[in-house]
């Protein structure tokens, strides 16, 4: 088996805790700027020792209203600057943060409140406030929901729980956290499983600062540990790579700003002007696609296009030896009239991007290393604390997604799956012993991708094992649930859900035979008519349209399947793409219908 072990450079105390470095900063430097809130329209700095004492006047309420050592306190909002102080203070009161996307349903809201046994929820809004509401009442151990955000004059979270805590002393926080052990478990993330229903992967302290110190000791952690730099985040925090991202940008002392508004992402850069980012492959897509959308649109197009060109091989000519005198005029022209305009679009100052959860693609990671921001890819998932594996300063393969972060192992197996142990892997899921073994077996964890690792220990991946779909905004989809439901529609025979490093969910959709002449029937179709000659019909696409709904209500909004296509035949044993046991074979439906799985993704 090809193998590949990155040398251990550092250790973890016993009594470690990812929330030290909160205390740390304060007490070694009180005045650095760790925080950039948003107020009043205005970007405004938080002071290590600011954010240490709003941490512990949490903490302190968290204490009040009875959290203990090990309890399970649930965050559910979208990003933003409340988000990591709450984060930090139910560590600091002794507590496993248990985050919710802010778009989750509420079905699955209700099992993760309900398998964590989460005591306590802050929420954002009171629109996540109604969704916790339908479903409170099943998860038996949650006590009260808190809201971020006040509403009909009240207080917000920080402001209640700081009142409740008031007469806790400081040295209740202090001993709380001395209790903490590297080995505690600090965070619950559920991910989803191939049966639909998410799985609680348990992340310890250790597991977050192995990642974080393996992310500082990378020449990465050069630019996030130099003075006065700072990163706007607008990934979801409730998604383990900003989770993990944030804390080591944190611990490094850099100054982190956040914003959920992606509309408005490119001017916000502008306002922020930050010196690094992190984002996922779609992001990256849209800055690309909207520049030689704008370019053609202003009969530009052959110049933006052309300039692309001497990107792709300017940088491809870093990795030969160098580019020659023509590249590098051509290369220098457009610089002043293509990229030094697209540099601007990210802030003017960014001097380097971060990209994970899912792949990139060289070709868009030569386009941006030739206009002079250079993406490092990265490999990893929950259960291995966000980054396993990155591409670093002076350490790149474009195409791969780098070598493993120090003190972890990279495996392949005989039939092609990649194996993971190290500091980062997880120890196992919550309350789910039987999936534990099934992902780790003798110390390696089993991700279900295919790739390969080279010599010098890059990684490259090939494909995946696993059902789960990864679309390009990072966003992973557990097809299973949405298919089920959609069968059980007395008309649909069959459902795949596709979309895997695609920008949007989608579905194939197959017609039941022996349905369709009741329902010719019944909607006034001549006897006969076949799913061939219905594929355009109104009546038959909106009866589908509502089959998809009610199903999309079962997960968020970015998990839902936006289009959808009828085909006119049916899967079969026969045509090979079902088992006998009626099992969906999705190579060979993606193989036997590419061209209407690309047609849903067509402009």
């Amino acid at each position: 088996m090809p193998e590949f072990s990155a040398p251990q450079s550092f250790t973890i105390a016993e009594d470690a805790s990812a929330v030290d470095s909160v205390f740390a900063h304060a007490a070694a430097d009180p005045t650095l700027v760790v925080y950039k809130r948003k107020i009043g329209g205005r970007w405004t700095d938080v002071t290590a020792a600011e954010f240490a004492a709003q941490v512990t006047a949490v903490a302190k309420g968290l204490i009040a209203l009875g959290v203990q050592q090990g309890d399970r306190v649930a965050l559910m909002s979208a990003t933003r600057y409340e988000w990591p102080l709450v984060d930090f203070a139910i560590w600091a009161a002794g507590g496993v943060t248990v985050p919710i996307y802010e778009t989750s349903s509420a079905e699955q809201v209700r099992w993760i409140l309900e398998d964590s046994a989460a005591i306590d929820l802050v929420v954002e809004n009171a629109t996540h406030a109604a969704t916790v509401k339908a479903v409170a009442a099943e998860a038996t151990a949650l006590r009260g929901v808190y809201q971020i955000e006040a509403s009909d004059g009240g207080r917000g979270v920080v402001e209640e729980l700081t009142e409740l805590g008031a007469e806790v002393p400081d040295s209740e926080v202090r001993a709380r956290v001395a209790a903490l052990k590297s080995s505690d478990p600090a965070t619950l993330i559920y991910t989803s499983g191939t049966t639909g229903r998410p799985k609680g992967c348990q992340l310890t302290h250790s597991n977050l600062i192995a990642e974080s110190k393996g992310i500082l000791d990378s020449s990465l952690g050069t630019l996030l540990k130099t003075p006065g730099v700072s990163t706007l985040m607008f990934l979801p925090m409730a998604h383990v790579l900003a989770r993990a991202v944030s804390i080591a940008s944190f611990d490094a002392g850099a100054a982190l700003g956040h914003t959920s508004d992606i509309p408005n992402l490119v001017p916000t850069f502008g306002e922020f002007r930050p010196d690094f980012i992190l984002s996922v492959p779609r992001v990256f897509e849209k800055v690309y696609n909207s520049a030689r959308a704008k370019a053609h649109g202003e009969g530009k197009g052959k110049i933006f296009d052309a300039a692309a060109e001497t990107a792709i091989a300017w940088s491809e000519a870093q990795d030969k030896g160098g580019p020659g005198l023509v590249l590098k005029a051509k290369h220098a022209l457009f610089d002043k009239l293509v990229f030094s305009k697209l540099r601007a679009a990210l802030g003017g100052k960014c001097q380097l991007a971060i990209s994970g959860g899912a792949p990139l693609g060289a070709r868009l990671g030569h386009f941006f290393r030739g206009i002079g921001i250079t993406i490092y890819e990265g490999y990893g998932l929950t259960e291995t604390s966000a980054a396993f594996a990155v591409n670093t300063i002076g350490e790149q393969k474009v195409g791969s997604v780098g070598k493993p972060l120090a003190g972890n192992s990279v495996r392949i197996a005989d039939d092609g799956e990649i194996l993971l142990s190290g500091p980062v892997v997880f120890g196992g899921y919550w309350r789910n012993e039987n999936a534990t073994a099934d992902a780790i077996e003798n110390g390696w964890f089993h991700t279900g991708d295919l790739g390969s690792v080279d010599q010098d220990g890059y990684i490259t991946i090939t494909g995946r094992k696993k059902e789960i779909i990864v679309t390009a905004g990072g966003k992973n989809v557990s097809p299973a649930q949405l298919e089920d439901h959609l069968r059980a529609h007395p008309l649909i025979s069959q459902a795949i859900v596709v979309g895997d490093q695609q920008p949007f969910i989608g579905a194939l959709i197959t017609i039941d035979a022996d349905a369709l002449p009741a329902w010719n029937e019944r909607n006034g179709k001549p006897a006969g008519t076949t799913v061939k000659d219905l594929l355009t019909d109104a009546d038959l696409t909106a009866e589908i349209d509502e089959a998809v709904a009610e199903a999309n209500k079962l997960v968020s909004h970015a998990e839902a399947i936006k289009k959808f296509r009828v085909l006119p035949v049916d899967f079969t044993e026969e045509t090979g793409e079902l088992t006998p046991t009626m099992k969906l074979k999705r190579n060979v439906v993606h193989d036997s219908f590419a061209d209407d799985i690309a047609a849903i993704y067509a402009k």
